[in-house]
């Protein structure tokens, strides 16, 4: 089993398997097939050029160590998600109350959390059912005629930077937080579930690590972040989507975990930097946790997502929303 060293990166394939550079902005609603298009979308739909069918994309095998204190990288992921134009405004005008972070932020974070937990620990029965109860939301997340750019959250390329941003999270928390500096190819291989639970072909993943790096670099180096989405990003850091109590009382810490995970380049996007006694908080913080992860029993480790594909599955048998 092949090693690699942890880092991050980028560089995607073609359906017919040529090696292209896949970059993801600006994004043409206009190309989405209509199946995605739709005003109720076929979430089982895969293009005709790809060589695994649902079924095989759901029965993936995974082996993914998933830290439960990699929560605290979560805001950190999402502002990585949103640097895209056509992500960023799709969650800033989405119509969609119900999964509106600054609206429902303990509902927002238990599903984005859950989609982890079934994309990474659960079988091929809890993905299908969790990928159709998110594209029923998603459905409803496309761009107008009066947004500043084209978007539609079923496009399997928007889907695939989401998926890149949820991986290189988790690369990043088994660095900082399992003492690993490799990750085995299997291991990477794996981390395609975060993207084909959706839409995403498996021949969309970059075919090696390598490739993510190229495929990542491209994209960043791409961004451009315009003050609209950088106030949305900033008040994601500060925590100001927990209200003004709790902002008030720990958004200082929030702000020293997020912009402590978040890669430098995006901090350079947004225009703020680190001061040194953040810093000295942030790696005194994670070298206490790091000493406690790297000690604790695997299902201690794995909390909370053991617990939320519990709760899933429950929601399942009962008939329960799952988003």
């Amino acid at each position: 089993m092949t090693t690699q060293p942890i880092s991050s990166g980028n560089a995607a394939l073609s359906l017919d398997d040529t090696s292209v550079p896949m970059t993801i902005l600006p994004t043409s609603a206009d190309a989405i097939p209509d199946a995605f298009a739709a005003e109720k979308p076929d979430t089982e739909y895969i293009p005709p050029a790809a060589r695994m069918s649902r079924a095989e994309l759901d029965a993936l095998p995974t082996e993914l160590d998933m830290i439960g204190a990699g929560v605290l990288a979560g805001p950190a992921n999402v502002i990585m998600q949103l640097a895209v134009p056509a992500v960023g405004y799709g969650v800033a005008e989405s119509k969609v109350d119900s999964g509106n972070l600054f609206k429902h932020p303990v509902k927002r974070t238990r599903t984005t959390l859950s989609y982890l937990a079934v994309a990474a620990m659960g079988s091929p029965e809890d993905r299908k059912a969790y990928r159709k109860a998110v594209g029923k939301a998603h459905a409803k997340v496309r761009s107008t005629p009066d947004s500043p750019v084209k978007y539609n959250a079923f496009d399997p390329k928007l889907q695939l930077w989401v998926a890149a941003c949820l991986y290189k999270g988790t690369e990043d928390v088994l660095r900082i937080y399992g003492g690993r500096t490799e990750v085995t190819d299997a291991e990477y291989q794996a981390g395609a579930v975060m993207g084909t639970t959706l839409q995403v072909p498996r021949e969309m993943w970059p075919a090696t690590r390598a490739d993510f790096e190229e495929y990542w670099q491209t994209t960043v180096a791409e961004l451009e972040i315009d003050e609209t989405i950088r106030d949305l990003l900033l008040s994601i850091a500060r925590a100001e989507f927990a209200g003004p109590v709790v902002s008030g009382l720990f958004g200082w810490w929030t702000e020293i975990m997020t912009l402590g995970f978040l890669p430098v380049e995006f901090r350079d996007k947004m225009g703020v930097r680190m001061a040194p006694w953040q810093k000295l908080i942030f790696n005194a913080h994670n070298a206490v946790v790091r000493a406690i992860i790297t000690r604790a029993p695997r299902r201690l480790r794995a909390f909370p997502y053991n617990i939320l594909l519990a709760d899933v599955r429950w929601r399942i048998r009962t008939g329960r929303p799952l988003v």
